[in-house]
């Protein structure tokens, strides 16, 4: 007698690791996925207001935020779905002087959401790599409490940080073509319900880290770190009923995971950005660069859930364990 798998939905960005998920050649034992793909931005806000998906990625940084006020809806899987040297996207207008960190000291920035993990990545390099505390820099925030991810989890300006609300008649990109901003932390100009910027800033503002790869090399040498930005979770309520789906969505991850990196492209570029897992950068990044689970990136997860903190978006350090799901801790 056959038993049909369990539906489930899932919400997924569309990157090289999910597409195979995405396109069904991929399924968990036991479970047949029902996948929306959704701009990770718009992701995470519809899956903290509403919970809309049996399972989603999940912003790192909101997790951890969310958890320590008590949320209880979620269970994490890790399983990370995007990686990158966050630092290196900082964008600065060409005609501000401003070419090392700590040039940005003083200066009006814009970024997304303050609360968003690339953005405490990069604030928490510039700190701790730079010299460069967020109090040093005046920000501007585009998202509205009504549409952020800050929004659900009670999220206020740290003490001693300012932090501009961006009115709704503008946003980053105009601000920036307009002289109104120095630089923007992370620029997100692609279409989704949340972001509203659209501007093509690429004439008037350049990479303050001109050389990404060097930056990244130079960092990754020095701390071991390969910033993880996107988990997974599963509803709480779907993980109490099927224990034992989580494991089979770990594996089913990984085994999509393996099959994308087969076909790696051999460079370290691509590799540093969004990119794939190339041969040649394992000499330096180790067997695999972009594990999942808690085993390989404890360290890595351990460094942002103090970030959180830190920057005062946490009363506490959450732990790792309070996040991910029992079954998943030793993989």
């Amino acid at each position: 007698m056959s038993i049909d798998p369990l539906p489930m939905s899932i919400a997924l960005s569309n990157n090289e690791r999910t597409r195979p998920v995405i396109q069904g050649r991929f399924q968990p034992q036991g479970i047949r996925l029902l996948p929306t793909v959704v701009h990770p931005s718009e992701m995470f806000w519809r899956q903290l207001k509403f919970a809309e998906f049996d399972i989603s990625e999940m912003s790192l940084s909101s997790f951890f935020i969310a958890v320590s006020k008590g949320e209880k809806r979620f269970v994490g899987l890790p399983i990370y779905t995007a990686r990158m040297f966050f630092h290196t996207r900082i964008m600065v207008r060409k005609d501000r002087g401003i070419k090392t960190p700590a040039d940005l000291k003083g200066k009006k920035i814009g970024v997304p959401e303050y609360q968003q993990t690339s953005a405490i990545w990069s604030r928490g390099v510039l700190q701790h790599e730079f010299g460069v505390h967020p109090k040093d820099i005046e920000w501007f925030m585009e998202r509205t409490p009504d549409m952020s991810h800050g929004g659900s989890t009670g999220f206020k300006a740290p003490p001693g940080v300012k932090i501009n609300q961006i009115p709704l008649s503008t946003n980053i990109g105009e601000m920036l073509m307009k002289g109104e901003l120095d630089g923007a932390l992370l620029y997100l100009n692609q279409p989704n319900l949340v972001d509203r910027s659209t501007a093509d800033i690429s004439e008037i503002c350049e990479p303050l880290f001109p050389d990404q790869v060097a930056e990244s090399t130079r960092f990754y040498n020095k701390t071991g770190l390969y910033p993880i930005n996107h988990a997974m979770v599963i509803k709480r309520e779907v993980h109490e009923k099927y224990p034992w789906a989580a494991v089979n969505i770990y594996h089913a991850m990984m085994a999509a995971k393996a099959d994308v990196e087969k076909s790696a492209q051999d460079t370290l570029k691509d590799y540093v950005g969004c990119g794939l897992i190339p041969p040649a950068a394992r000499t330096m990044f180790g067997a695999d660069p972009k594990a999942y689970g808690l085993r390989q990136t404890r360290k890595v997860i351990e460094t942002i859930a103090q970030y959180v903190h830190e920057q005062g978006l946490t009363d506490r350090q959450v732990g790792v364990d309070e996040l991910f799901a029992p079954s998943l801790l030793d993989l």
